[in-house]
Formats: structure tokens, sequence, C-alpha cells
């Protein structure tokens, strides 16, 4: 007996070690459960997390409050964050930075700088030659990029997200404007690199917005479509989104609710600061008015005076929203000298008189973009802590003609609890009940090319193309791939913003550069010369626009294709008699059965300019390759949209059915080419 116990001593030693490595896995993996979201507002943030036991869950800082400004104050030798730096401003306004947000992904030649400058004269901003961009220069020795101010706040909102999960956090949803183009987003997740952050999705707050209203009203969402409007007006700009609920039936998981974003308006500069910076400009013509005989200085020449002027234009503003007059009172404003005015609401109206004649503009441009009219928009609801001024809601309840707005969602947080869900429906850590989302284009993207053609009379002339590959409005995310079928020789072509005509001249300077990139493309000659005998399938470009709305470009190859024989009496027996079950049993494939069920797959080949009269062999063609998402069927894909095919969806775009011989078999060889520019 005392010989089995032997034995089986070191088995149990082997199971007690395998438990061990098993709980240390386990422990390991708890550590890490926890995602958070980061919802990035000009003026304030709001931190969300989710963890085993704490759904979603918004995180105090360490003032306890539930949200932080976003204001960052650089010294020599310490950093200050949030309210801390909040308070620094009044002593040291050069060194505390706040709305830099708005220089994100901006050229120095940018109107938006140019408009930084004259709200916030105190900041001194530098030139950057080589990014030709701007950067903030606190001292001789010291100087940060918007990237680098937005890293290290990010790097604060993941510092208080994990002493209120109490364990470290590294997955994160951050929220961005919808009207963000491709380089500010790449700004933002630049800044996050920087900050350690895993970006699990950049989310468009307006869908976020509309991603939490509609979790939290799912068993209200049916197979009829309702249409809501939201309108957010935060500190810095103003979105107003269409948005269509309904239940659709997907591949995975049944029947299940989702959201649609149909149609945004924004405008840039319409919200709460710019009615702050009017009333500050009020408030300080009123101090020099008082002070006239007395041969002092302007107190708009004092940094510090402005920054006290500024914040009592926040308190003001607030105020005001619930009284018909306030009496403005600083204490040692300048030279130690008080201040003190009333201010009535009618007067701050009429400061602003021109903003408010803004406010329908975004719902204007929304309608237009969702091809829908008022009457089809069943309720319109306010988000943001702008909408709370009451000549903002008079106006927008007239222009949109509803007996009543809705209130009934959190106008501050709304967008940061949309994003911690999708950032738990993002994670593998979580399971949370299926919402389909499928966001919006807002900026057209199209490809642009030109080569040789010959005309009937033997002239050769150029001729230049454009193909759109994700239109305006359409779904994302998705992939595309482009045929390029008439080169044998290196080329470029050009990525650019396609038609931005829905913008006004303003926007359109604010929005600066029109073209994403130049690929030039090298090894095309090589790679016909590698294969003289194959035929050629074209340059395949392959794109991809990804959840976070950023564009690029996968790989380009070039495709060629040869026919080989192949005897059926080569044919196993048993891969016959499999062949013969499947198809008994309905596992057969026909010929219009998608090989990938999981992507949207377009191709289209190189054709016409557009606007221009078709030639022989040069029609462009559209090929469904992929069997679309069952959640994707609600509305077909855009048109004239270039699909990107992903691996398994090529071979089905390759393939053409009954046109080869039974006996003969394709050989599909690919080229990776290099490419420079993306």
């Amino acid at each position: 007996m005392a010989a089995t116990v032997r034995r089986q001593k070191p088995r149990r030693l082997a199971c007690w070690a395998l438990m061990t490595v098993l709980l240390a896995d386990l422990l390991a993996l708890s550590d890490t459960l926890a995602v958070m979201s980061v919802d990035l507002g000009s003026e304030s943030m709001k931190v969300a997390i989710v963890k085993p036991g704490v759904p979603m869950e918004i995180v105090l800082n360490k003032e306890s409050r539930r949200k932080t400004p976003v204001t960052v104050t650089l010294k020599e030798n310490e950093r200050f964050f949030g309210d801390s730096a909040a308070s620094m401003a009044i002593k040291n306004p050069k060194a505390t930075l706040r709305y830099f947000q708005h220089l994100l992904g901006k050229q120095e030649n940018n109107p938006h700088v140019a408009l930084y400058k004259a709200r916030f004269p105190e900041h001194e901003l530098g030139f950057d030659p080589q990014r030709q961009t701007v950067y903030f220069q606190i001292s001789p020795q010291l100087q940060f990029s918007p990237e680098e101010v937005l890293s290290m706040l990010l790097n604060y909102s993941r510092s208080l997200a994990e002493d209120f999960a109490e364990q470290p956090i590294k997955d994160a949803v951050i929220t961005v404007p919808a009207f963000f183009n491709q380089a500010e987003r790449r700004a933002v997740l630049q800044a996050a690199r920087m900050a350690g952050l895993k970006v699990l999705q950049l989310i468009n707050d307006n869908t976020a917005t509309a991603l939490s209203y509609g979790v939290f009203r799912r068993k209200d969402i049916n197979s009829t479509a309702q249409n809501i409007m939201f309108y957010d007006m935060g500190s810095g700009s103003t979105v107003c989104t269409i948005v269509t609920y309904q239940t659709v039936k997907t591949k995975d998981a049944g029947i299940q609710p989702q959201l649609q974003i149909r149609g945004v308006g924004f405008d840039r500069t319409l919200g709460g600061l710019e009615m702050e910076l009017r009333l500050r400009e009020h408030l300080a013509r009123l101090f020099n008015e008082q002070r006239k005989g007395q041969r002092a200085k302007d107190v708009r020449e004092n940094p510090r005076a402005m920054a006290k002027l500024l914040r009592e234009a926040n308190r003001l503003k607030t105020v005001l929203s619930a009284n018909a007059d306030h009496m403005a009172q600083i204490e040692g404003l300048m030279d130690d000298v008080d201040f003190k005015a009333k201010v009535t609401r009618a007067e701050f109206e009429e400061l602003c008189a021109d903003l408010f004649e803004r406010v329908p503009g975004p719902v204007q441009q929304a309608l237009q973009s969702a091809e829908m009219k008022l009457d089809e928009i069943e309720q319109v609801i306010l988000v943001g802590g702008a909408t709370r001024v009451p000549k903002v809601q008079e106006v927008l309840l007239k222009a949109v003609g509803k007996e009543e707005l809705g209130k009934n969602i959190n106008a501050d947080e709304a967008a940061a609890m949309g994003a911690v869900y999708q950032a738990a429906a993002l994670s593998k850590a979580f399971k949370v009940k299926p919402f389909v989302v499928r966001d919006a284009v807002i900026y057209p993207i199209l490809v642009e090319f030109t080569r040789e053609v010959e005309e009937e009379t033997g002239v050769r002339s150029l001729k230049h193309n454009k193909r759109v590959l994700f239109s305006r409005m359409g779904p994302y995310p998705q992939r595309k791939v482009i045929t390029f079928n008439r080169y044998s020789h290196d080329f470029n072509f050009h990525i650019n913003y396609g038609d931005l005509g829905f913008l006004g001249p303003e926007d359109l300077r604010v929005f600066g550069s029109q073209n994403l990139t130049t690929v030039k493309l090298k090894g095309v000659g090589e790679s016909f010369k590698k294969y003289p005998d194959y035929e050629s399938k074209g340059i395949k470009a392959h794109f991809n626009l990804d959840e976070s709305g950023v564009l690029s470009l996968d790989r380009v190859e070039s495709v060629f294709e040869t026919l080989v024989e192949d005897s059926p009496e080569e044919e196993s027996t048993l891969t016959k008699l499999g062949n013969t079950i499947s198809s008994l049993f309905g596992g057969g494939s026909t010929p219009d059965t998608k090989e990938n069920g999981t992507d949207t797959v377009q191709e289209e080949e190189e054709g016409p300019a557009e606007g221009s009269k078709d030639e022989p062999g040069e029609q462009a063609e559209l090929k469904e390759e992929a069997e679309a998402p069952a959640e994707d069927t609600s509305s077909p894909p855009p048109p004239e949209a270039k699909g990107a095919a992903a691996p398994e969806g090529e071979k089905a775009a390759e393939k053409d059915g009954g046109d080869k011989p039974e006996a003969q078999k394709p050989v599909v060889c690919r080229t990776l080419l290099s490419r420079f520019g993306f």
C-alpha cells in the first residue's frame, strides 16, 4: 500500500502544479478585464468603466466629480490636470492649455489656428516645418504639440479609471466629433498611442449618444422604423443627427435592435464657448468704462484678468439660463480693483443674436443629407450643456415645429455611457446583448488616376478618371477593392475627398487639403515579366475604412491567372462520394453561392471618367462578391462604391463560373507591389 501511495504522489504534485498555473492565469486575466471610455468634450471629459460586478459606471475624479475639465497646466518640473489645472488658469494663464483639441490635425494657415490665437492671445503658437502644424511654446525650453498635450490628458483619464476600478486598464473607446476628418482622427489615435492606450474604436459622439439612448430603450424598438433627431450643442460645436431605430434579423444572433445614422449636420464653432467669449468681452467693456477717467490700462491686455472674466462669464451664462438677471462680481479683477455689474438675460441674448440665428442650420443639413422631411421625425432630443440656454431651445423648437423638445436623456453623460457599452461589446472579456450600429461616412472618398488612351484618329491623349470608394452617408466599417486593368507599367494614383459641396466656404477652408495622399506603385512592369504566359486580372488595391472611420490601404497586388489541365479521372472515389452526399443534403455549391459570408465585398474595375462616354471594353463593372451581413440588409450599398474584397471574396471575383471548361482549373498568382505615400 505504501508503494501505491509513492506512485501517486508525483501525479498529485503535477495536478497541484497545473491548478496553480491555471489559477495564476485566471488571476492575471481578471486584472485586465476592465475597459474604459473617454467622452472627450471641448470643455470637459467624462470617463466611464466596465468591470466584473460594475456595469457601466461613470468614474469620479479626485474631487469626487463626475466630469473633469479638459485643462492641462505645464510647468518646468510639474504638470496639473483637470480641476487642479483649471484653478491654475488664473495664476498662470500662459501655461494653462484649454480647447487644444481645436488644433488637432490643423496646419498653420488653417482659419481655426487664427481663431484660437484671437480667442486665447496669451498662448504662443510655434510652427513645426516638418509636420506643417503648430505647437505650444510654453517657454524657450518647453514646447508641446496638441497631440502631446492630449496624450497627457488621456493618460490622466486612464489613471482616474484605474484608481476607480482598482486594476490596470489598457483598452478604451474614445469619442470624437462626427465632423472630424482623417487628419483629426489620426491625431487622436496618435495621442492615444503615446498615452499607452489600446483604442478599440474611435466612436462618433453622436453615435455614442444614440447607442446609449437605444440600449436603455431596447424594449421600445420594433420592426417599425423610428426616426429620432439628436441636437447636440456642446461647448465648442453643434451636431444634429437623425437616427433610425428598428429591429433587424442578424445572421448570428437572430432579431436584434439596430441604429442607423441617416443624416448629420454640424457647425464647428457654434457652442457655449462662443457665448462665454461674447459675455467676457461685454464684461471687459463694462470694467473699462467704470475706470475710464482713471487713465487705467485696458483690461484686455492683462491675461490674468481676462482669465478671471472668462470664468465669471461661464458662471454668468449658467445662472442666466434660470434667471432673468444676475450680478457679475469679481474681487480684485485688476490692480486690486473690484468689479461688479448687473447683466440681464435680454442683454445676453442680444450679444449672441447672430449665434442663435445659426441654431437651425445643422437641422437643415441633417435633413438634406438624410433626404427626409421634418414630419418624418418622431422626436427631437436635446444633448449637450449649451442646449440649456432658453433662447437656444426657443429657436430650435420653432425650427423643428414640434410641440416640445425631448429632455429624457442625460445630456452630459449619454455619450460616455454609449461609448463604454461599445467598449464592453468589443472587448473579449464581456458578453453584452447585441445592438447593431451602422455609422455613416460624412466625407466621401474617391480615387483619381490618369492614363494614356488612343483615340480613333490614332492620337494618344491623357484621360482623367475618378472612382468613388466610399460615398457620403454610406455605412462603415467596410472594405473595398478597386481594379486597375489598363496598366502594365509603374503608375501613380491619388486618394482624395469627394464632392464637398455640402460644406460652406468657411468650412472648406477649415477642412484643409482635399488630397489625402498620392500612392506611387513600383514593380508593375516586373510582375508582367515574371508571368508572361498568364492572363492579367489587373492591379488590385485593397482599401479599408475601419470602425474608427480611418482609411487605410491594406495592400496592392498584381493578379494573374492561367488554366491548367485537371483530369476528372484524377478525382478520388472518396471525393466523388463526398460531393454526391453533400449535394443530396443541400451542401453542394450553386452558381449563386457566395464564398464569404462575413464581409460586404465589392469590386469595381477601372472604367470611364465621370461624365464621359463609355469606350469599348471600358465599361465599369460592379460585382457583389460576397454575401452582405444580415444586419446590413436593411439598405443597399451606396451607388458607385468601389467594393473592398477580402482575400476570400477575391477568389469569388476571379472565378468565372460556367465560362471555364470542366477539364481545366484556374490558377491565380499574386505579386505584392511596392508602394509609397500611404
